[in-house]
């Protein structure tokens, strides 16, 4: 299923699409306009719709699971960056990406590893050449793809967006450590603290 596509407009509060309305499946028209979480579904249809072929196509490729290849591509813009760095600012768990991170060394995408600066059990991160090729035949599908995603938009409109999910993403610091932890809850345990 393809994004829909048209000119939004406001009407009694709410963002319309006035061009090609009436090809919107039910679903898609509920879950864009009549839903509690509006904005999360937006951010969730479009990264799956660019990340799912993208990945699939990496691993086929390449032969590397989305988390390896999003150390690759982390490192490509922040070389000299930790295992750390990346998790924070990917959302893998730290021990999904030192796995990660080994088999890279092992397949020859990354450098062997250094102290960070600063010290302590950080260490820097860096491409190898072979690693930079990899992300250098790679980037431009990416590049494509999302270009392709923000076609109907404007320079301008794309200038505000970037704008606008640049602040929420920087926000998420403030709110992502409270979402409930996956496990028990303190209303599934007993007095003893043992599961019900």
């Amino acid at each position: 299923m393809s994004a829909p596509s048209g000119a939004s407009e406001q009407k009694n509060g709410t963002s319309e699409i006035t061009q090609d309305s009436d090809d919107l499946p039910d679903m898609l028209d509920a879950k864009l306009w009549q839903n509690p979480c509006p904005f999360s579904f937006r951010i969730n249809y479009l990264s799956l719709l660019y990340n799912t072929p993208l990945y699939a196509w990496i691993q086929d490729t390449y032969g590397l699971k989305r988390h390896e290849y999003v150390v690759i591509y982390s490192l490509a813009l922040a070389d000299g960056g930790s295992a750390r760095d990346i998790s924070r600012t990917s959302g893998f768990p730290k021990n999904t990406l030192s796995r990660a991170v080994k088999r890279l060394e092992m397949m020859g995408l990354l450098e062997e590893r250094s102290k960070a600066p600063g010290g302590g059990r950080r260490q820097a991160l860096r491409l190898s050449d072979k690693g930079r090729k990899l992300f250098n035949e790679t980037v431009s599908v990416f590049e494509s793809y999302e270009e392709k995603m923000l076609t109907p938009l404007s320079k301008g409109e794309r200038q505000i967006l970037f704008e606008l999910m640049s602040k929420v993403v920087v926000g998420a610091e403030d709110w992502a450590d409270d979402l409930p932890q996956t496990g028990a809850t303190d209303s599934t345990k007993n007095a003893k603290g043992e599961m019900r």
